[in-house]
């Protein structure tokens, strides 16, 4: 079972959203989903979420926040953002990544 076609990976996430700016019109360039860590340098993943919300982005892109924190009050919080789909626990397996494919191809099927 392959997990995706390609995964492109950012230490920074501010460039991050400078990609998906740049190819906000393109929906084959622009990823069906993000796995999102919330601990990162120079900007973490919630002011990542903040930033994301406000991109004229139209297609339906799955953020998926990946992180060792089991604060209750970040799983509240992420909860807060419509575009996160699921908190995911680190570390990641091979069982949460299938888990997690499923949940994508169920998210992007045509109605």
């Amino acid at each position: 079972n392959e997990f995706c076609e390609e995964i492109k990976s950012f230490y920074n996430a501010q460039f991050a959203l400078e990609q998906l700016k740049q190819n906000s019109d393109n929906h084959n360039i622009l990823p069906d989903a993000i796995l999102l860590d919330l601990n990162m340098p120079l900007m973490d993943g919630w002011q990542f979420l903040d930033e994301f919300i406000h991109l004229s982005i139209t297609k339906k892109i799955s953020i998926f926040i990946m992180t060792s924190s089991i604060d209750p009050a970040d799983i509240e919080k992420a909860k807060k953002y419509n575009v996160v789909k699921n908190y995911i626990e680190k570390p990641i397996t091979s069982k949460k990544l299938d888990t997690l494919c499923r949940l994508i191809s169920d998210i992007n099927k045509p109605n």
